[in-house]
């Protein structure tokens, strides 16, 4: 046998959680098990049929063939107007705005372009990141040569960082400060005054200790909010509108995670340099995304604000439901959600016991793997999120209400076998 090495960057790199009980979810439900899965952030409606049309008629007259790497200049013009219409982002020309593979790419090519592998001797540039965060946003940093500073938050305060927690974190090598509302795991959201107040302190922080401070603002989900908090862009505060990377896409608001589009936007000079470095690396990785997509993008972010509404309408009446089943079962401490699809309650207090089936439930993932082997129902185990993610699980409910009920149902009677040890 060959006795050859991996990279140990990639060997070390741990597999998503998310991904990993998804795919037992799939797996125990092809062999003919009744499964109910709350592991995915998936929408469980179809693309809008505008928007497939747009493609299939892209695909039909031809667009097949190599386009520019970030994207051809009239979709992202759209954008460029989007980010003004809806987010306020302004002086934004097609040159700012970069196209990649799905929110994950984009987010990868802008952590490579921003961070680097420090110099033997030499500190590694920081990213001030709240946790519980998903679970993706510290292994890509890490990838990049950063380091992760973690900001706890708790259930109490809805899983949201204070502008005084992140101007404690940040250092002379803070390169980047993260922020997702509304917020993958927790679905929770910032108010527009607590980002104002966050960016006031990245602005002062920029001008007296970091100076290459970016932050970096993830708002895939900005479309999904029912908890009467507006959505508000960091990146259209003029004090640090031009230190700002605005990550977005299509695949949560819009049904279309299987289609991969993500992108990003940043006003000003070095917004220009940004993504012109986005270009250079993304042209040696991926070059352009699936050229028949464009027309789509350009489609679903000009006429398709009816559907997303309808989507947005379901999704509110499922938290509704969520939230309120999960605060009538003892013992599980829930934040209530007010954006995306996903709750993420506090487990702990049944650690200590014992499943039906004899396994001892002494963490988030213990009760997890209790909970799919005996009562199929798939939870994400909340450890890989980082900070009090340990004490939680994250349950996605981007389903139809009767899979909800029917999950719940299951979740509070399997609590409610659990014996101490």
């Amino acid at each position: 046998m060959l006795n050859m090495r991996l990279a140990p960057r990639v060997v070390n790199l741990k597999p998503s959680v998310t991904v990993a009980f998804m795919n037992r979810a799939k797996t125990m439900k092809a062999q003919g098990l009744d499964v109910l899965s709350f592991a995915a952030g998936e929408p469980d409606f179809d693309t809008p049929q505008k928007i497939k049309d747009a493609a299939i008629q892209a695909l039909q007259a031809g667009q097949t063939k190599y386009m520019p790497t970030m994207g051809d200049a009239q979709t992202r013009q759209v954008i460029a107007d989007k980010f003004e219409r809806e987010n306020g982002i302004r002086g934004l020309t097609p040159e700012h705005i970069g196209i990649s593979s799905g929110g994950k790419h984009a987010l990868y090519v802008v952590c490579h372009v921003l961070f680097d592998i420090p110099e033997p001797g030499q500190p590694a540039w920081e990213c001030v990141l709240p946790v519980p965060a998903w679970v993706s946003y510290a292994p890509i940093v890490e990838l990049a040569g950063g380091r992760v500073v973690e900001v706890p938050t708790t259930v109490e305060t809805g899983f949201k960082a204070t502008a005084a927690q992140i101007r404690a974190a940040i250092t002379p090598q803070t390169r980047m400060v993260v922020l997702n509302s509304p917020s993958n795991p927790c679905g929770t959201m910032y108010t527009p005054d607590e980002l104002r107040q966050i960016a006031r302190v990245c602005d002062e922080a920029a001008r007296t200790i970091a100076p290459d401070l970016v932050i970096l603002s993830d708002e895939l989900y900005e479309k999904i909010i029912y908890g009467g908090i507006e959505h508000f862009s960091i990146g259209s505060v003029p004090e640090v509108a031009e230190r700002t990377v605005t990550l977005n896409g299509l695949s949560k608001a819009y049904g279309m995670t299987g289609w991969r589009v993500g992108y990003t936007c940043m006003p000003g000079a070095f917004g220009l340099k940004l993504t012109s470095a986005m270009a250079t690396l993304q042209g040696q990785m991926s070059t352009n995304i699936t050229s028949f997509v464009y027309p789509a993008i350009r489609t679903a972010l000009t006429e398709c604000a009816a559907e997303v509404e309808e989507m947005r309408r379901a999704f509110a009446g499922r938290a509704e439901v969520a939230n309120a089943r999960l605060a009538r079962i003892p013992g599980v401490k829930n934040a209530r959600a007010t954006g995306a699809f996903y709750a993420f309650p506090d487990v702990s207090s049944y650690f200590g016991a014992v499943s039906p089936g004899g396994r001892k439930i002494n963490s988030a993932l213990d009760l997890c793997e209790a909970l799919l082997a005996e009562a199929l129902v798939a939870f994400v185990p909340g450890e890989d999120f980082g900070g009090c993610g340990a004490r939680h699980v994250r349950i996605s409910f981007a389903c139809g209400e009767a899979q909800i009920n029917a999950g719940i149902d299951r979740f509070e009677a399997f609590l409610g076998a659990l014996r101490r040890g």
